[in-house]
């Protein structure tokens, strides 16, 4: 059983942007020579979120804006008042979705469906650079 860690360099444009990282995910995976375990895909700081979905323009939509029904941004939040700083439906955003993935590998494959990849989600209204660490465990 072998544990190897990799970091993927992001720079998001903010509020909204979804960036699929399956392919430097996948890069990584074939890199690592393992064929067989897991992969935790992790996005460091409190406004961003991973997941998978159809990354299709449709979907790049939907997805943005059933977030913005769920938590809307012309509420009271908490964090404004301490804060100041407009992002705190940005934070419960990120929350919602949560920071970690972990997927299975096979003979040094990702196990995802057909239509489903990997995508980092940034819900701060800024841009921001974000570091997604990859830890994969296998043989």
């Amino acid at each position: 059983m072998q544990i190897l860690t990799r970091t993927i360099f992001l720079r998001s444009k903010g509020e909204g942007d979804i960036i699929d990282i399956t392919p430097e995910t996948s890069k990584i995976l074939s890199q690592s020579k393992l064929k067989d375990g897991i992969i935790t895909i992790f996005v460091s700081g409190s406004t961003a979120a991973v997941t998978t979905i159809e990354y299709e323009p449709g979907l790049r939509q939907d997805f943005p804006n059933m977030l913005s029904r769920i938590v809307p941004e012309n509420i009271e939040y908490q964090h404004e008042n301490m804060w100041h700083d407009g992002n705190g439906h940005s934070h419960v955003k990120a929350s919602l979705i949560g920071p970690s993935l972990t997927i299975p590998f096979n003979d040094g494959t990702l196990m995802l469906g057909i239509w489903q990849q990997i995508v980092v989600l940034e819900m701060d209204i800024n841009k921001r650079e974000r570091n997604v660490i990859l830890q994969i465990i296998g043989e």
